[in-house]
């Protein structure tokens, strides 16, 4: 039941959401066997971040929509990811605050046995604060989900 270390899924994708060459990062992750992309968005409405990341994985095939406990993985990896960026308060526009963020969404097996099936890692990088230019700063978030 260890983890490989060679296929760390956290670390993986904070690597392709923070490189500065993306193209190359997703074909290594897909000639490794992981399933990935990237995205971008911005809102006061932690809603509309959930489901611009829902519908990427969607169009990139990285989860079935008829598939319900891929969709149920996927919104858990996404909450905890947003709770990184937000500090544990998933509220953006109720309390004035924004993002505008990019994200990684990647799917695997990360472990050494096969049997331990997939998982999924979202990974968020940007800003968050105040709706004026200027006042916002730097965040982070990652959440891992098996599927």
């Amino acid at each position: 039941m260890a983890l490989n270390q060679a296929r760390r899924i956290g670390r993986e994708a904070i690597l392709l959401l923070l490189s500065d060459q993306p193209d190359k990062e997703l074909t290594r992750l897909n000639e490794d066997n992981w399933q990935a992309c990237l995205g971008k968005v911005g809102s006061m409405e932690a809603h509309k971040v959930v489901a611009a990341i829902e519908t990427a994985a969607k169009k990139n095939g990285l989860i079935k929509t008829d598939v319900y406990r891929e969709s149920h993985a996927l919104y858990h990896a996404i909450m905890e990811a947003l709770q990184g960026v937000t500090r544990g308060q998933v509220q953006l526009g109720s309390v004035h605050r924004t993002v505008g963020l990019t994200f990684a969404i990647l799917r695997g097996n990360p472990y050494e046995n096969n049997e331990e099936g997939e998982w999924m890692a979202v990974s968020l990088y940007g800003t968050i604060g105040a709706p004026v230019k200027g006042s916002e700063h730097e965040a982070i978030g990652l959440g891992i989900n098996h599927i």
